[in-house]
């Protein structure tokens, strides 16, 4: 006897080309995203920490020229303390390289503002009687300055001050009236993206200046 047998066929289910495409367009779209999140994640991190290096930096840069500033006094040629002042500018003579030779350096502290940079020129003191040649060793105390002229690096007040806070701080300051300065530093690393710059300030007195002079 002759059986015949119906065979059922079911489609199976499956992916066409189209549909292929889509889905590793779509998982190409969410790895570039990823991507991206990472370089960006990456980025941010890198810019905290040199943000914060730099700031550190300048942080032991101005402490260094406040102990310095308090060193002054009088020069090897016989000349007041304080030579000049000015908002982006200060000289002063002082004790620089702490040695034992007895000898008074005379040094400048002052803005670049086409470097960024808050540099230090000392002169040494040479010849009998001393006098102080025009050369100067320039050095960088600190980078990333942006200062602006209504952001003065150094600011002058006289011996009234706290107390007359009308007259203080000096607006045009003689350097017999200078006792006491305000050394302020704008830090930012990246002055056309980062957020606000960062302000580090600190007072220093002329401790060895007295009504002698």
């Amino acid at each position: 006897m002759l059986i015949l047998t119906k065979f059922k066929y079911t489609k199976k289910a499956g992916m066409t080309l189209v549909e292929m495409l889509i889905a590793m367009f779509i998982f190409l779209i969410g790895i570039a995203g990823l991507t991206m999140l990472a370089s960006k994640s990456w980025g941010m991190n890198s810019f905290v920490i040199e943000s914060g290096n730099a700031t550190s930096k300048a942080t032991s840069a101005l402490n260094s020229v406040i102990k310095n500033l308090r060193k002054i006094r009088q020069a090897d040629d016989g000349s007041y303390p304080v030579k000049e002042v000015g908002s982006n500018s200060l000289t002063v003579y002082l004790d620089d390289d702490n040695t034992a030779d007895g000898k008074v350096e005379r040094v400048r502290y002052y803005l670049d503002s086409a470097t960024q940079t808050l540099k230090k020129g000392v002169t040494k003191s040479s010849g009998t009687p001393a006098s102080y040649p025009a050369a100067e060793t320039i050095s960088v105390v600190a980078n990333y300055v942006v200062n602006t002229p209504a952001q003065p690096v150094f600011e002058y007040y006289n011996s009234d001050y706290p107390i007359d806070t009308i007259n203080n701080p000096l607006v045009n300051p003689a350097v017999a009236d200078v006792k006491l300065v305000k050394v302020r530093l704008w830090v930012n690393i990246k002055p056309l993206t980062a957020p606000d710059n960062v302000n580090l300030e600190s007072f220093v007195e002329f401790r060895n200046l007295n009504d002698n002079y």
